[in-house]
């Protein structure tokens, strides 16, 4: 009797510590980036100051008790420009790889599905934006648009898409010969129907592995646009910009290239941990590696 009721109770869920610590990668990286997020979003109302408050008679301060990481040539504090920073920073990498996928992956998805002449026409399309440089494309990009980080996102946004695309295509190509896709469509189910409820649900593991790791170097890329001047205007306290203001003295006032340049390589090795960690939960390929 016990025996039986024994073999009846439901089956225990996996606890969340032992899967963290089999993944701990997701866990640094996934915490990482959250941390400077909530950060970055909750800077107008943490007890720093103004990011934009000039002050002269403050300025190239080393970092100490008033001021964390210093001040800038304009007396700006850098710690209250670096959290500032932080929202605009990693919200406009998350645009980039949102509107990237945006446009690559139903551009792929057509094309692995359809095949033949569509799926030519769409990749020779595709191939034509990924014969650039891939900071080349975004620049010429923006000196057209005007600088901005509105542009600056669309721009690496448009340069990206054909990477999303080819591996959405893959992705399509592989499964639109299981047997589910056949019965599907034997069953009268519309083109439309088959790509978003059977075909997209099944091709977004490669998918998200890679814009997690892209989501780093979008950040990366903006940041390098601000830095040439194609991207944030000031007073806009962003990263890449900050470093650009800091040119012409950072080799005697080394804290005011330092900290945003520690901000940006924080958050691309935790976007990179996050892809990487996603890439051996995901894929059965690398399962267990990391146990």
């Amino acid at each position: 009797m016990s025996a039986s009721l024994t073999t009846q109770l439901p089956a225990q869920a996996p606890r969340l510590g032992p899967w963290l610590r089999r993944h701990a990668t997701i866990a640094w990286g996934g915490g990482l980036l959250l941390a400077m997020l909530l950060l970055g979003l909750a800077a107008p109302w943490l007890p720093v100051a103004d990011p934009t408050h000039i002050d002269l008679a403050q300025k190239l301060l080393p970092p100490g008790a008033a001021h964390w990481c210093g001040t800038d040539a304009l007396g700006r504090d850098l710690f209250a420009q670096v959290l500032h920073g932080a929202r605009i920073s990693l919200l406009i990498g998350l645009g980039v790889v949102v509107v990237a996928l945006a446009i690559g992956v139903p551009i792929g998805l057509v094309a692995g599905y359809a095949g033949g002449w569509v799926d030519g026409l769409l990749m020779r399309l595709s191939d034509l934006f990924l014969a650039f440089p891939p900071l080349l494309l975004p620049i010429m990009l923006v000196a057209m648009m005007g600088p901005g980080l509105e542009n600056a996102m669309l721009a690496v946004a448009v340069s990206w898409f054909p990477w999303y695309a080819r591996i959405a295509r893959a992705a399509a190509m592989a499964v639109k010969a299981e047997n589910y896709i056949v019965s599907a469509r034997a069953f009268g189910a519309s083109h439309a129907r088959i790509l978003f409820r059977h075909v997209l649900p099944n091709s977004t593991t490669p998918i998200i592995v890679q814009a997690s790791l892209d989501f780093g170097y979008a950040i990366l890329t903006t940041a390098s646009l601000g830095f040439i001047g194609l991207g944030a205007t000031p007073p806009t306290p962003e990263w890449g910009l900050m470093i650009s203001n800091s040119r012409s003295v950072f080799l005697e006032y080394w804290w005011t290239a330092a900290f945003p340049g520690l901000a940006i390589f924080l958050a691309v090795m935790g976007a990179n941990l996050l892809g990487d960690g996603l890439r051996d939960w995901l894929d059965p390929k690398f399962e267990g590696r990391t146990a």
